[in-house]
Parts: C-alpha cells; sequence; structure tokens
C-alpha cells in the first residue's frame, strides 16, 4: 500500500495526513487513494501489452461512483451483476458498450434494461436463462450478444466461501455441457454466441489455477469455433489476489505472461474483470477506539466501526492490517479489536500484537477498498460511513455519512 505511508510517524493517504481527514469527516469513513486506484488499473491493463484486450472491472468490489467515474476515465469497461449496478456505471460515466452483464440470477427486467442499454455481452450461466434471454431479446427485436459461462472444475485454492469454478459451485454450466448449449443457442433467433466466458474465483494468489482453467477453455475455444460459433471474446474472468498480510499474488506481468501463454493465440479479445486487485489496497477504513475492556481471557479492543461496515472479518474470516494514525513507543499486549454490533462475529481483529489504544485514538483497517463499502448494511440500525477521495494534496467526501433518518426512508409506520 504505497500511497499509504508513515510521514514523521503520522499516517498519510498520499499527501494528506489521515488524522486531518478522521477529524474532519468523522468515524467510521473509508478512504481511497485516486493515485493508486490509476496506477493499479494502469499496470493491469498495461500487462497485456498490444494483445486486444478490455479490462471490465469488478463493479461488486466497490461500487461508490467516484471510483467508477475515475476508472472510467481510464478507460475501463464494467463486469456488473445486477441491474443496480449498471445504473451505477451509467450514472458515473461508464460505458454499457464496455460492460459485461454476469450472475446467476437476472431477472427479465434487468435483461430488458442490459439490452437496451447495448451492453457489449452477457454472461450466461444457465440453461433456462438462455431461453429467458432469447424471450426477451426477441421481444425487444433484437439479437442478445451472450457468452456462455463454463465450469472448467479447477481448484483456485482460495477460501471456500469464493472458489466458483467447482462442480459443486452454483456458477456456470458444467464443461460437459457446453457443445450442446452452444448449439442449442445457435436455433435460437434471439441470440447470438460472441464470447466463451468462466470465472473461478477470488484472491487467487497462484498462476496454476489459471493456467489450468484457462487450457481447458483455449481447447473448447478453438473446438466451437471449429463448428461454425463466430466467437471473438475469451472472457478469463477476475480472481487475481492482494497482498494482506504474507501473501505473495502474481505480478500484473506474470498474470498476463500465464494468461496469453494459455489462450494468446486464439485471436480473441481477452476479456477480464479485475476488481480486488485495482481497489483492495487503494482503501483504508479509518475508526476511532471507544473502549478498553480486559476479562480474564482477553483484552478487548472497542473501536466504532463494526462488522456492518467491514463485513469481511466476520464474513471469511479475513485478516485486515490495523495501524495507528499516528505512531507511539510503548510495550505491546496482545489485544482483540471489536465492534459494537451485537454479535459475537463482530471482531475485527484477532491478537494482535499493539501498544495498548487509548480512548479516541485513531486506527486504520488496511486495504479495505475491495468489499467494504460495497458490503456495509444497516444492522443495528447504523447509517453507513462517509466514503472520501485523496488525489494528491486534495481530498473530498465522495458519500455522505448516512443520517439516522435515512435508515427508514421509504417505511411506513
Amino acid at each position: 500500500m504505497s500511497h499509504f505511508t508513515y510521514r514523521k510517524r503520522v499516517l498519510h493517504a498520499e499527501d494528506v495526513p489521515l488524522p486531518a481527514i478522521a477529524e474532519a469527516a468523522g468515524t467510521p469513513v473509508y478512504v481511497y487513494s485516486a493515485t493508486a486506484l490509476r496506477e493499479h488499473f494502469q499496470a493491469v491493463s498495461g500487462a497485456f501489452g498490444e494483445h486486444p484486450h478490455l479490462v471490465c472491472y469488478a463493479v461488486k468490489a466497490n461500487s461508490t461512483l467516484a471510483v467508477l467515474r475515475l476508472l472510467a476515465e481510464q478507460g475501463s469497461g464494467f463486469d456488473i451483476v445486477s441491474g443496480g449496478e449498471l445504473a451505477r456505471v451509467k450514472a458515473a460515466g461508464g460505458a454499457p458498450g464496455k460492460t459485461v452483464f454476469a450472475g446467476v440470477g437476472k431477472t427479465p427486467e434487468e435483461m430488458a434494461q442490459a439490452l437496451a442499454a447495448g451492453i457489449l455481452f452477457f454472461n450466461v450461466e444457465s440453461p433456462e436463462e438462455l431461453e429467458l434471454l432469447d424471450a426477451v431479446a426477441r421481444a425487444q427485436g433484437k439479437r442478445a450478444p451472450f457468452a456462455l459461462r463454463v465450469n472448467p472444475n479447477v481448484d483456485a485454492r482460495t477460501h471456500r466461501y469464493i472458489a466458483t469454478g467447482l462442480k459443486t459451485s452454483k456458477f456456470g454450466v458444467p464443461f460437459e455441457e457446453a457443445h450442446a448449449l452452444y448449439a442449442r443457442a445457435r436455433k435460437m433467433k434471439g441470440l447470438e454466441a460472441v464470447g466463451l466466458d468462466c470465472h473461478i474465483g477470488s484472491q487467487i494468489t497462484l498462476t496454476s489455477p489459471f493456467k489450468a482453467a484457462l487450457t481447458k477453455m483455449g481447447a473448447l475455444y478453438k473446438e466451437l469455433q471449429a463448428q461454425g460459433h463466430a466467437l471473438r471474446y475469451l472472457d478469463v474472468g477476475g480472481g487475481l489476489g492482494i497482498t494482506y498480510t504474507e501473501e505473495t499474488p502474481p505480478s500484473a506481468e506474470e498474470y498476463a505472461r500465464t494468461l496469453l501463454g494459455a489462450v494468446g493465440k486464439l485471436g480473441a479479445t481477452i476479456v477480464f474483470e479485475p476488481g480486488r486487485s485495482i481497489v483492495g489496497n487503494a482503501g483504508v477504513l479509518l475508526t476511532r477506539v471507544l473502549f478498553r475492556k480486559k476479562t480474564p481471557a482477553r483484552q478487548f479492543v472497542v473501536v466504532d466501526a463494526g462488522m456492518n461496515d467491514l463485513m469481511r472479518p466476520a464474513l471469511y474470516e479475513a485478516h485486515h492490517g490495523f495501524k495507528p494514525l499516528v505512531q507511539r513507543r510503548g510495550k505491546e499486549v496482545e489485544v482483540d479489536v471489536v465492534g459494537p454490533v451485537c454479535e459475537s462475529t463482530d471482531v475485527l481483529a484477532r491478537q494482535r500484537a499493539l501498544v495498548l489504544p487509548q480512548q479516541g485514538e485513531l486506527f486504520a483497517f488496511m486495504s479495505a477498498g475491495a468489499y467494504g463499502m460495497s458490503m456495509a448494511s444497516n444492522y443495528n440500525s447504523r447509517p453507513r460511513p462517509a466514503e472520501v477521495l485523496v488525489d494528491g494534496g486534495a481530498w473530498r467526501v465522495v458519500r455522505e455519512r448516512e443520517r439516522v433518518e435515512d435508515l427508514w426512508r421509504g417505511e411506513h409506520p
């Protein structure tokens, strides 16, 4: 996280001291580095050189409009999984024609909206979805461009909740059924097969799963072309991991070499869908210490951010670095950092060695740009955090903190 560094013992985002943001914007608050977002996007896109490719940023990782607009300005396309995400892309100035629509449960209304908007293609995940998409397209007098998401049954060697390429996964269609489904789709007047898709999981830190999956997908792509399917896109999904603690994921260059080594000679435009690798280490969550609490078994530090603000530790047992905004010297003790939410799973950092935090002291949960705010909720009737974007020495609030009155907007007692 090169754009979140200590200067004279004070943690900065680019050129802005984070304590200044915390005091002005309040806590909890998400803070993103615009420079990091640009650099991470350009690193991934640039790694493919002159080979035809399209980066479709995975909106689910962080769907904040300011983030989407910044990436659209860099030339990014978008990977969406709902009609709401399509609406966000359009509101941020993103191009529907550079957008792919994935997900196992698209509604007829979402399909119609995406087709009318002119998206690049749909990633179709079941035979019944093929039939519905055909009907929706014919009702508009159009042919819906699609790629079939095929499950290659490859173990991504990641957390079981974010592995998507196994036979037991709800995602995609079985590899063995792909030929028959493309043949079936050819007879549907509302469909146009333009590509082939797979996605095996998230937070992948090895190149071998990518290579195994894409070797199979490359062979299938050639077979389908030989059968007369005019495919031109190979969607290889996303999933490239980042460093949270000691992980050593492949660099963007290693990732690109692996992909192109497996499928680079097909003549296809490579579509890939990074999310975490662009935004994960471009954001932090600032929080303030409320209380210290010692029991016979534990030393707890209670902060004002909870699992509703940062769900990943409760959902995935995920690790986020926890750093003071102002470094202090002193003896370290082992603490559990917990939030105010009334759940035993509201533990944001376990068994961390820290100089005992003081009441009111400010800290940052590191590597929080991906699946932080996008998963935030109002559980326990807690307003969601504000969001801030830093660019050089300037910063601005890009999402206002929710008010308590917002919690019941639309309700009728």
